[in-house]
This record gives C-alpha cells, structure tokens and sequence, in this order.
C-alpha cells in the first residue's frame, strides 16, 4: 500500500494513502466527508477509459491514511495536498474535489497557486462560505455545526445514518440513484474515519474561502444539485458561480449531494466535456 508522509505526531508519522493508476495526464481526485478515495470508483473508471492518470488519497483521520489528533483545517489539508503533489512531480493536473473535497481545490489553489494545475471541478461544493457572519447573512447559522458536533460526539454511527440520509435523500432515491447496499458501503467507509477528525471536520466546514477565489486564474467546473440536502445549493453553488471569473456553473436538476455515485453519468459527461475544452488563457 502507497503512502506519503505529511509530518509526525510524536512517535508516529502522519502518513497519506493513496492510489495511483493509468498513464496520460493526471488527474487528482479529493474526496468528501466523511468518506475516502473508494467513493470515486464511478468516476474514476471513467477517466482510466479514457486515457487518463487518476491519483486518489485519503484525507488524514479517514480511509486507510493516519488519524492524528490535529490537523483539521484547510491550510493543514491543503498543505498535506502539496506535500502528495511535490513528491509524485505532478504537472498539468486536473484536480477535482467533492464536497469537504472543494476545501483543498479551493485552498490550495488559493495558497499555492496554479503552477501545477491546469483546471479544476468542484462539485457540491463548500464555497463561498457556509457558516453565516455578519458579511455573510446569506449562511447558515453556526448553531447547526455545533448540533452536529453535539451529535458525532454522543453518537457518532447514529450521526452517520443521519448523514447518509441527507447524503443520499436517501427516502426520494432508494432503489433509483442509490441501492441499499450503496448506501451501507458508504455508511460503513464513514465509520472507519477517525472519530476526533469527524468532529473536527465540522468546524473546518465553516472557514471562509471567499479571499481564495480571486487568486484562481485557471477554468473551474462546477457542478451541483438543486436538491443537495447537506450543503444548500442557494448558499453555495449558486453563489460561487457569478463569484468566479473562471468559473462555469452547471447545475443538476433535482440531483442530491452525493454526485459521484447518485448521478455519475451526468458528472462523468461534464468532466470529460470540460477536459476536452481547449486551455483558457489565465486571468
């Protein structure tokens, strides 16, 4: 199994799982909360179809990478992200994130710049920024992050069907986006996650990644459902849109959040359509 190290915690290296397959230009793939690099199999097969080099990891606290005590913001994750992309001497890569996943596409964007990221695809995203403040009515109330916290802490697998529910509008789509036996596997890929890194995802959730978006100088797909139950469409994806100067919005009708596996045809199309489009100038 390869793994990267991104720093220690005192005895013990915080090591990075990942896989790398294919040949052709790169792609990386950032996967949601509270999930791993294994939910992307929809996609992925895709791109190794049609030519492509695809790069899954696992986010620290989840999968198979080391779960840390710390560590759980975006500055760290993106960090972590540039640590994976320097040592595989990753150029023109198409990065993609979902959900928790846009954090570092944004982030990294936003702190490293594009020297080795040709475009990116964010879908479902987190962005602008979720958490409501006083330049930022259009939010969600910070109250429900720390009922979330409240609740992975007093019972974290119950929290977790809670989340797949919403994950999945799992009542509306059982048996037609999503079979029983999706829904499980994810459930069960969460329950591998770190428990403090669940909890502490949350708080990451609401970082504001409005000052990132004007260093984006590259084409940014994005792709999300009016009916996504986790991260409101209204607060996001509808916002981010008009936010981005580079950016294309598509929007998937009556889709939920989770994209890669619910409505994977429609997402794999507009990847690959995307990555077809010839290479903008930078802005």
């Amino acid at each position: 199994m390869p793994f990267i190290t991104v720093g220690t915690e005192n005895s013990a290296p915080i090591d990075l799982y990942y896989e790398d397959h294919g040949s052709g230009k790169p792609v990386v793939l950032i996967h949601g909360f509270p999930f791993n690099g294994a939910t992307w199999e929809k996609v992925t097969t895709q791109l190794l179809n049609a030519g492509y080099r695809t790069i899954t990891y696992d986010r620290r606290g989840f999968g198979n990478s080391a779960q840390p005590t710390f560590g759980y913001d975006y500055n760290t994750f993106a960090a972590d992200l540039d640590v994976l992309m320097t040592e595989l001497n990753l150029s023109d890569v198409t990065m993609i994130g979902h959900s928790m996943g846009t954090g570092e596409v944004i982030r990294y964007l936003g702190n490293y710049g594009s020297q080795r990221v040709s475009r990116a695809v964010v879908l479902s995203p987190l962005q602008p920024m979720l958490a409501k403040a006083k330049d930022n009515p259009e939010g969600v109330d910070t109250s429900l992050f720390k009922g979330f916290q409240d609740a992975i802490i007093k019972d974290r697998f119950a929290y977790l069907t809670q989340f797949c529910d919403a994950f999945f509008n799992y009542s509306e789509n059982k048996g037609k986006l999503v079979s029983e036996e999706a829904y499980r596997a994810h459930w069960q890929i969460g329950a591998m996650a770190s428990a403090k890194g669940t909890h502490d995802s949350v708080t990451a959730w609401q970082e504001d990644f409005r000052p990132d978006l004007p260093k984006i100088d590259i084409p940014v797909l994005i792709v999300q459902g009016d009916k996504d139950n986790v991260l409101p469409y209204p607060v996001t994806g509808q916002r981010l849109g008009p936010m981005m100067p580079t950016g294309q919005l598509i929007t998937l009708k009556g889709a939920p959040h989770g994209l890669p596996w619910t409505n994977a045809d429609d997402v794999n199309k507009a990847i690959m359509d995307f990555m077809k489009q010839p290479a903008k100038a930078r802005a």
